[in-house]
Parts: structure tokens; sequence; C-alpha cells
């Protein structure tokens, strides 16, 4: 399968960078971890803005750098896109002129063509004719990733594009983004230490922990691992995709549906055949030897016990569930561990007293 190829090792100030990763050539990678962990360093090195030691960075059949072969293309020769934190449009250029400039470069007979549908895409047509100093934060990004995908790249690279933004204009954005994701088919590597950006777009999802990968791959996956456990936020926890099955009107609710069983959740203008993304953190499930009942928690599923493993304290473990062909994580203590007398392979229930809708 064609994927991009990341191999690299880059001296820091307090630690090397070392990567080894193949991701695949669709939907959103997201490099996660905190401030300093080496997320731009590698994005960098993939757009060649730094040069890497004993690196190998491919994607498909196109080799960006080979050491081994003493080959490296500069950065105006690599077939990728590259939005940064600040849009950094020209001042002097009305968004139909920065856009044009992008053509330049460019090297794809597709690239007029890969425009159009860019700024169909993004909703900037109503944009062209004003002035950079004329649009909202939002809007700014929209434009500078239409520019990156202007030169019809093999992959789109996104460095933090959210960071310099207020949380309404993060979520105007982000439907934007997952159109892209949806409907262009460009893979893209996003770099983000927001857990809610996270959540709403990672397919695929690697953790970067001072130059180190902690975890990798999808992100359904990665996200329930206990051994490790990977702490997106302010827990860990589980992510489901799902579908709206029903609207409960009268009680403001919605239920969603998932691979293992279904979940009520908050309605906020859901409709029935909506795809939404589930986010169930540890601490709001609990487990249960018998069905529940007479209790205020409205969603409760059949499990198996999957897999039990430590948690930061002492006191407490973190569970792996199974629920059909889906996971969920719940943390309880060992106390109550012995209490229920629950093992890997033991039938349970879990009540899940939260879910978050992430998009």
């Amino acid at each position: 399968m064609s994927e991009l190829v990341i191999q690299l090792n880059l001296p820091r100030a307090d630690f090397a960078l070392q990567v080894d990763l193949r991701l695949p050539q669709h939907g959103i990678t997201v490099l996660f971890g905190a401030s300093g962990s080496g997320k731009t360093s590698v994005l960098r090195c993939v757009a060649g803005l730094e040069k890497a030691r004993n690196a190998r960075i491919a994607i498909g059949n196109e080799v960006w750098q080979d050491d081994a072969k003493g080959l490296f293309v500069p950065t105006h020769q690599r077939a990728m896109g590259y939005v940064f934190q600040e849009a950094s449009l020209f001042a002097h250029l009305d968004v139909m002129g920065n856009l044009r400039y992008a053509l330049k470069r460019s090297r794809s007979a597709q690239s007029g063509k890969s425009l159009e549908t860019a700024i169909e895409l993004l909703g900037i047509a109503h944009l062209l004719q004003r002035q950079p100093a004329q649009l909202s934060g939002g809007e700014r990004q929209r434009v500078a990733i239409a520019r990156a995908l202007a030169t019809d790249p093999r992959v789109l690279l996104l460095d933090e594009p959210m960071a310099a933004l207020d949380q309404a204009r993060k979520q105007d954005i982000l439907p934007w983004l997952e159109r892209l994701r949806d409907e262009l088919h460009v893979p893209m590597v996003y770099v983000t230490h927001s857990s809610d950006e996270l959540a709403r777009l990672a397919d695929h999802l690697v953790v970067l922990e001072r130059g180190k990968v902690q975890a990798a791959g999808p992100a359904q996956a990665v996200m329930t691992a206990i051994e490790p456990a990977v702490v997106v936020g302010q827990d860990a926890g589980a992510l489901l995709q799902g579908l709206v099955m029903a609207i409960d009107a009268p009680w403001h609710l919605a239920q969603v549906s998932f691979p293992g069983g279904a979940l009520w959740v908050r309605d906020s203008g859901l409709k029935v055949g909506q795809a939404v993304r589930l986010r169930v953190l540890a601490q709001d499930v609990s487990l249960t030897t018998e069905e529940p009942r007479h209790t205020s928690i409205q969603n409760h599923l059949p499990c198996v016990v999957d897999a039990i493993a430590a948690d930061a304290h002492a006191s407490q473990c973190l569970i792996r569930v199974r629920c059909g062909g889906s996971f969920l994580l719940a943390r309880i203590t060992r106390r109550a561990l012995a209490a229920l007398n629950l093992n890997v392979a033991s039938v349970a229930w879990v009540q899940v007293k939260s879910v978050a809708i992430v998009q």
C-alpha cells in the first residue's frame, strides 16, 4: 500500500528526535504531544525546511530524502502544501492574487483545477476580491489552506493551523477541514496539542513525547490502548464513530448507534442518519456484574473485560472492555475490581454517565 515514510534523527537542545513512521496516504494523521515534543520538527523535516540525519522521507514512489543514497530534494521541488500557524498572506495582494501566486511554484498540470476545487470546498469564492486585512482569522486560514492546495500536493502539512484562533473561529474552520478530509482525498499530517482537534479530526494518531513515538496507529485503537494508556486532554477515553438513529424531541436527546450498541446523547440539532464522533472518558464509565435497573444512568451496555492495567495511582486501575465491535475504557478502584471479582474475559455491564459529541 502506498504510504508516507518518515525515518529521521534530529538532535534538539535537550533530546534527540528519533522517528520511524509509516503513515497512510489517506485521511488525517494527527501528530499529538505537548509543546516541545518534536511535532513541528517532524513536519519541517518532511517539508525539507530542516535536514535530519540518517533520514529517509518518501511518499509513494517519490523519495524526498535518502541519506544512504545522498539524496535530498529541496523544499520547492517537493509536491507538498504547508500551512503555518499564521496565515502569512501577502498584504499587497487580494485573496485571488495570493492564490494565483501559489500556482507559480506548481509543477502540476492539474494545479488550476486543484485551486478551483479548493475554493469551492473551503467556501471562499465570495472572498476572492478582498484584501487580507478585510478577512477574519478563520477566513485567512481557509485562504492559506486553499493556497497550499493550489499546487496539487501529494500531502498537506498543517502546523497547528488553529493555534492563533479563538474558540469561535476554531469552530468555524473545523467543518471545512472535515470536508477536505472527506471529499478531497489528499492525505493530511496535522500537528496539534489540542485534544478537541484530535478527537474531531484524527483518523490516524501519532503520540510524541520528547522526540520519541509513544504510540501510533488508527486513532480509535491508540486511544483505547491501556499499557500504557494514552491520556488525551483531561483523561484517557474511547473514540467512537456512530450514526444518529433517533431523536427524542420531548427530552432533547438523540440516540447514536455504533458497532457494539447505542448511546443516548444530548441533542444539539442532530439529524437522523448523520454521522458523528463520540468521546467517552474513562472517568465517566462504571462497571456492574448485573444489568443495571432503576438507575438514573440511561446508557448501559453488555460487555466483556478485555484487559486490566495499573493506573497512575496505586488505588486505581484502568479496564478496557469490549462492547460488540468497539472498546471502552473504565477507571475503577482496585477495591471495586476485587469486590466485583472481575478478570479478563469476565462478562459485565458498563454504565456510561456522560458522552461528548465531538463531530
